[in-house]
């Protein structure tokens, strides 16, 4: 497995940029451009999967019976991504708000 290091940051990037694109989305659709909006959350939706994969490899080298060394880097990068991923919950909920509105 990579360097821990190099493992969290890939994590923290690739979710950092998810939430930057959930934000950016609500920020559209406040403007009413919902189509842009959309292609920002999918946009996200592809940098957050990115991200989780990261993380899912930790999983399996757990599971498969390797040490996976727990850091504050690492409790980190997962606070990062559950943050993203309750950012895109609030996003697309008010995105719907906007073009109810």
């Amino acid at each position: 497995m990579e360097d821990m290091e190099l493992v969290c940051f890939k994590i923290i990037s690739a979710v950092g940029e998810a939430k930057s694109d959930y934000i950016l989305a609500i920020e559209e659709a406040e403007k009413g451009n919902f189509e842009r909006a959309e292609e920002l959350i999918a946009e996200g939706d592809a940098c957050y999967t990115r991200g989780h994969q990261v993380h899912a490899s930790l999983i399996q080298q757990e599971a498969s019976g390797e040490k996976v060394e727990v850091v504050l880097l690492l409790m980190h990068a997962e606070d990062q991504l559950m943050a993203a991923e309750t950012t895109k919950l609030l996003a697309t909920k008010l995105i719907n708000l906007y073009k109810n509105k």
